[in-house]
């Protein structure tokens, strides 16, 4: 098989070969660049590990770049994912430029198959086309002709089909490579890694609740001068209750008055009959 093989490519030309060497290419930078940044990560979170406090000196600039950062910034105004963001993007540009071409490698290596097959596909018709269009003088030089022109459109089936199984056999490489060892996530699990680091540093530093104390001091005169204005508002529907209590009162009290008035006023009147009565005798009052 394997003779039969090294036959077929020994049929490929030149333009063939070269998109066969490029694809094998890219299939091997995908695997090394996928190897390093593994590598470059796994350096990163070990040199994290070994840094316990604010004042360790890391090997790796980036993390160093990021705790001053850290450092520096307002605890109000720090965006910690955001900060860690910003420092890989200007710190680790060759890293990231390796984790995007990792994950283009798949669809490049696809691609280059792709043209190495139409172009041996587009070389193989036109070599047939062109064998079949040919005059010959006689039976030998046609026969030698047919010979000649279908081993050049075989070499173009060669190059179309070595194409397609170099690039899809690269692809399922990559991707297993990439199910294996994710490069995104391991980015992604170093820059939790940080953050969780970057709480527990700012916890450790001396002034860490300074600037939380004032803001707790606020929070409690405030909550101190709610419970009063509360209790002031209790004191005035008391005080309102007391208020319509005794206004109650004040009306049972003005009713039985005009009562009393009512009665008086009937018996004064009764009097006053009488006497004229007794005063201006014979009329009726």
């Amino acid at each position: 098989m394997t003779s039969t093989m090294l036959a077929g490519l020994s049929l490929i030309d030149t333009t063939g070969l070269a998109i066969l060497a490029t694809t094998v290419t890219m299939l091997v930078l995908g695997i090394v660049a996928n190897l390093w940044l593994r590598a470059r990560y796994a350096a990163l979170e070990k040199d994290l590990r070994h840094s316990g406090d604010a004042e360790a000196t890391f090997s790796h600039a980036v993390l160093s770049h990021i705790v001053r950062d850290a450092t520096e910034a307002a605890p109000r105004e720090m965006n910690v994912q955001a900060l860690i963001e910003d420092r890989f993007q200007s710190d680790l540009r060759p890293m990231l430029f390796a984790e995007r071409f990792v994950r283009s490698a798949t669809g490049l290596v696809i691609i280059l198959g792709l043209l190495g097959t139409f172009y041996g596909l587009t070389l193989s018709i036109g070599r047939i086309v062109h064998l079949v269009s040919a005059e010959t003088g006689g039976a030998t030089d046609a026969a030698l002709g047919v010979s000649q022109g279908l081993t050049h459109a075989l070499s173009g089936m060669a190059v179309a089909f070595s194409n397609s199984l170099v690039g899809v056999l690269s692809a399922v490489i990559l991707t297993i490579l990439g199910v294996l060892s994710n490069v995104s996530d391991r980015r992604t699990a170093v820059m939790i890694q940080i953050e969780t680091y970057l709480d527990r540093v700012r916890a450790q530093r001396p002034g860490a609740g300074g600037a939380l104390e004032p803001t707790l001091a606020g929070f409690g005169t405030s909550v101190a001068r709610l419970d009063g204005a509360v209790a002031r508002f209790e004191s005035a529907l008391q005080a309102f209750s007391t208020t319509t209590r005794d206004f109650h009162e004040f009306n049972l009290h003005l009713k039985d008055n005009v009562q009393r008035l009512s009665l008086i006023f009937a018996d004064l009147s009764d009097s006053l009959k009488a006497q004229l009565g007794a005063t201006i005798p014979g009329r009726k009052f």
